[in-house]
């Protein structure tokens, strides 16, 4: 699911991009230039995987030690960030028709190279924030390709609906409704990140687990095999049966991926993701109520 939303916010706005320049430059005939922005396309997705490369290296190069929680704790928050940046300002700018068709006629006056640099950094920036989106909100419960394929198929169909054949589609209902789904998910980094940090704490020895107050601690796992146990997640090298409802239950699992849902908040954890979500909302508010 979030893999969906991810991919499908950026891809469309990356769809839109390329799109508007390229229509600009069909209605123009620069057919050398339209070369050039494909040529900036594919530079782009290969620069987005390696950047993707480069994230996932960092990532295990801290191993499984109290730094790799530190390195989440602030990849986290800074995925958090990120994606405010984008929702809020960034959309807004980033596939506008008229400042997208400035910026390459003025790439064209050098040559039609500069198209190929337009269209490069563009989209070289929404692959940047998809990788750390991606990354972030990916905490070792598997990747849905599923959900990465349709949301990147979904998103390029409407572009090319958009641009290519010139529908009129109300694109506000879609980033209306993708901005409150990654606020959510926005404040879940947060919440997560804290957790993180807690245990980046708790292994440096700054702290001791008994030290932690928490608002409630509910739902522990058990070793005994309940009476229900198909509802249950089994973890077979902890010997340990997980309540639906516990973070790492079939249900508890998919609301922490999503906005953070934690079993066992500590209070900072808490009053961060409450504070985020407020902010979060409060904005999306004014940008789209």
């Amino acid at each position: 699911m979030n893999e969906f939303i991810i991919v499908f916010r950026e891809c469309l706005e990356a769809s839109l991009i390329v799109g508007i320049i390229y229509s600009f430059l069909s209605r123009s005939n620069l057919t050398e230039a339209i070369s050039k922005l494909w040529l900036g396309v594919g530079a782009s997705v290969l620069a987005s995987i390696f950047v993707a490369f480069v994230v996932v290296y960092l990532k295990s190069v801290a191993g499984d030690t109290r730094y790799e929680k530190l390195f989440e704790a602030l990849f986290m928050y800074a995925a958090a960030g990120l994606i405010w940046y984008v929702v809020f300002w960034l959309s807004k700018h980033v596939s506008d028709r008229k400042d997208l068709e400035s910026k390459t006629k003025q790439a064209l006056k050098m040559s039609s190279w500069g198209v190929f640099w337009v269209v490069f950094f563009s989209i070289l920036r929404e692959g940047f924030e998809t990788v750390v989106m991606l990354l972030a909100q990916d905490r070792g419960d598997g990747f849905s390709f599923i959900g990465f394929i349709l949301g990147a198929t979904l998103a390029l169909y409407i572009g090319y609906l958009v641009v290519a054949l010139g529908k009129k589609i109300n694109l506000r209902p879609f980033f209306k409704g993708t901005t409150l789904l990654l606020v959510l998910l926005a404040s879940g980094m947060i919440a997560y990140g804290t957790h993180e940090a807690e245990e980046y704490l708790e292994k440096s020895g700054y702290i001791e687990k008994n030290q932690i107050s928490r608002p409630w601690d509910i739902l522990q796992p058990t070793s005994e095999k309940p009476d229900n146990d198909i509802l249950y997640r089994y973890d077979g090298s902890k010997d340990l049966y997980y309540h639906p409802l516990h973070d790492s239950g079939y249900a508890g699992e998919f609301a922490k991926g999503f906005f953070g849902y934690n079993s066992n908040p500590n209070y900072v954890e808490l009053l961060l993701w409450l504070i985020s979500l407020f902010f979060g909302l409060n904005l999306w508010r004014r940008f789209y109520g």
